[in-house]
């Protein structure tokens, strides 16, 4: 008989089980028992504990948006200039999903569903707060003078979260996931190209051989 435990230590295990099948395939297809399976509980309790399969997915969007920012926050604040906050906020996305490469696909395969959905008002949720805090990031880049002159914040904004998610696209696609640690680099590079100020005049000058 399986042993009792508190109800949030089954619902951590339950999310971390949902998040560990969606990594290997389709989260479509992951049912309340394989759930119950790779927690070693009975199908039955699984729903004492969630009250549908919808609200254990929710709450792998929820576990996301908590860790997920949490990183994102720290790499921003381990930096005092803001491009150098912003490449580490671009890293610390790109580790997240190395380690937690069923998000990404559960997101992905809920934004399929041409109807509105609470998981979607979810990754919403999660979403608005990414943005919000590149946001900051970008206006103190703006302000220290290290964009482009008339930089669209918005669309810089757009352009660094599109990058994240093409390197996730293109890693899952592949099945090399790992992979996105090599490319980041690089792709964030030609995205600080795209937004940040050109040298001075002097400075070229100084740069350029004799």
């Amino acid at each position: 008989m399986p042993h009792k435990q508190p109800t949030e230590t089954r619902q951590t295990a339950l999310v971390a089980a949902a998040l560990a099948l969606a990594a290997e395939r389709s989260p479509a297809s992951v049912t309340t028992a394989d759930l119950a399976k790779a927690v070693g509980i009975t199908q039955g309790a699984v729903f004492r504990h969630f009250e549908s399969k919808e609200a254990i997915w929710l709450a792998v969007i929820d576990f996301a948006h908590q860790d997920l920012l949490a990183r994102l926050h720290a790499a921003a604040t381990a930096q005092t200039l803001p491009l150098a906050a912003l490449r580490g906020v671009f890293m610390a996305h790109v580790d997240f999903v190395v380690e937690q490469p069923g998000v990404p696909r559960v997101i992905f395969q809920e934004l399929q569903h041409p109807e509105d959905t609470p998981l979607k008002a979810r990754v919403r949720g999660l979403m608005q707060a990414y943005r919000a805090l590149l946001a900051g990031l970008l206006e103190r880049a703006q302000t220290a003078e290290q964009l482009a002159p008339d930089t669209d914040l918005k669309a810089a904004a757009v352009l660094f979260i599109g990058s994240v998610q093409g390197l996730v696209m293109q890693s899952l696609l592949s099945g090399q996931v790992g992979a996105m640690r090599a490319l980041a680099p690089a792709v964030f590079e030609l995205f600080q190209q795209a937004i940040t100020a050109p040298p001075t005049r002097a400075r070229r000058t100084q740069e350029s051989p004799a």
